[in-house]
């Protein structure tokens, strides 16, 4: 399970309170970047305002480590991961900063990841007005290259256009709601896809 949105959007908040709410399923917490060594090359790059390229390549290698790192072995032992942010971040960010270097980023980056990557169950998309973001985060025209409003415009609208293809997967919140209500949505809906995912294991082992 996932959980996405631009930055602002709650999903760190979030993921802090699904690993209460959800403790008796005993959850994997993890995210990218962050979760393996490389994690700290991809925080390095960003700040460095690194050629778009090797940044994207090094936000899939850390990608690359924390399957086979975490999220692969959790997995094999049946239990319940929750990421914040995954594969649809690349998917969405670096196709932004990918474009006009590469002629087709998206498929570029699908590319990359086709025959090794594992897609989640279900993912949480946390949407929220730009400015609503903007003013959480303190980060108008300073910060982050991924921080700025036209950036996060188009990426809200490229995780618009992954819904679109994929709608069975997503779960859409408004990112606004009184907290409460977003943890009890999220929270009951991760463990029904938990438990339903357990029973399939289950039936094919019969």
């Amino acid at each position: 399970m996932t959980l996405e949105g631009i930055d602002g959007s709650g999903k760190t908040t979030l993921q802090k309170a699904l690993g209460v709410y959800l403790s008796d399923l005993n959850p994997v917490i993890t995210c990218e970047p962050g979760s393996t060594w490389i994690g700290e090359a991809v925080r390095r790059a960003i700040r460095e305002h690194a050629d778009p390229v090797a940044e994207a390549l090094l936000f899939i290698a850390d990608h690359a480590a924390h399957l086979r790192e975490i999220i692969r072995p959790a997995l094999s032992e049946g239990r319940l991961v929750l990421s914040d942010r995954y594969v649809d971040s690349r998917l969405v960010y670096q196709q932004v900063t990918l474009d006009g270097i590469l002629p087709d980023p998206l498929s570029w980056l699908r590319a990359v990841h086709e025959g090794w990557t594992i897609m989640p169950d279900l993912t949480i998309l946390l949407t929220v007005p730009v400015q609503v973001a903007l003013e959480r985060t303190g980060k108008r025209e300073s910060g982050e290259h991924f921080e700025q409003e036209s950036v996060l415009t188009r990426v809200h609208e490229n995780y618009m256009d992954l819904v679109d293809e994929d709608p069975a997967r997503f779960l859409i919140i408004d990112g606004t709601m009184p907290p409460d209500h977003i943890l009890r949505v999220a929270g009951e809906t991760i463990r029904f896809r938990y438990n339903e995912s357990k029973k399939k294991i289950k039936r094919k082992k019969n």
